[in-house]
């Protein structure tokens, strides 16, 4: 059997950190259809090279060759066992095209759980907004849970700023394309009833980090 967990969540939710931390939880390899992207560019891949002529023309990489990257790496051994994917499938287009290649799999099958972070948006929005970067250190700080004891960095004294996406019209734009493309995922998970089976936890992502982990671990482990 073959075990794979989608992560799902809003852009701000922690789903990238919580992904790396669960991967590492279950010994699953950890994959990223941006870390995908680069690693297919940089090494000049004939995939890779198609993406390129799509990118140079100006134009969505398809979803038939984003679907190819990937299972192109989950054909490698490392993933003999299953994996974990962070980032995909971002939309129901995207969630059709994986399952049907997931039900080509040979061998016993596919077990797929789907761990969907929720938090409010208003919350998603204050943890963006309210982040503080240092300049000279790459030092993190926060306006509200743990800010500087004055205007510059604790650490170096350097200079802090906040980056261009981290401010609230920003993250509330992208908050919207997230509602309207990859929310509909979810439903779409939830409702399927074919094959692969699918099972969709859903996780209070707005708790501490370690709390959210452990729900993310009880999530996968409860249908193991």
């Amino acid at each position: 059997m073959t075990r794979v967990v989608v992560m799902m969540g809003a852009p701000g939710a922690g789903k990238g950190t919580q992904a790396l931390r669960l991967s590492q939880e279950l010994g699953l390899p950890h994959i990223a259809t941006g870390d995908l992207f680069r690693e297919n560019l940089s090494k000049g891949t004939p995939l890779g090279e198609k993406a390129r002529g799509y990118m140079n023309a100006g134009q969505l990489v398809p979803d038939a060759l984003v679907i190819d990257m990937l299972f192109d790496r989950v054909s490698q051994d490392d993933c003999r066992e299953g994996y974990l994917l962070d980032g995909f499938p971002r939309t129901v287009a995207q969630a059709e095209s994986l399952l049907e290649r997931l039900g080509e799999t040979p061998g016993n099958g596919v077990n797929l759980t789907v761990v969907n972070l929720v938090v409010p948006d208003e919350v998603i929005v204050e943890r963006a907004s309210g982040r503080l970067l240092c300049r000279g250190c790459d030092a993190i700080y926060h306006r509200t849970f743990s800010p500087p004891e004055g205007e510059a960095c604790d650490a170096c004294g350097g200079e802090l700023y906040q980056r261009d996406d981290d401010r609230a019209e920003v993250v509330v734009e992208r908050l919207k394309a997230y509602h309207e493309q990859t929310e509909p995922v979810v439903a779409w998970f939830q409702s399927w009833s074919g094959e692969p089976a699918v099972t969709v936890c859903e996780v209070d992502g707005n708790r501490k980090p370690e709390e959210v982990f452990e729900a993310c671990v009880d999530c996968v482990k409860e249908v193991a």
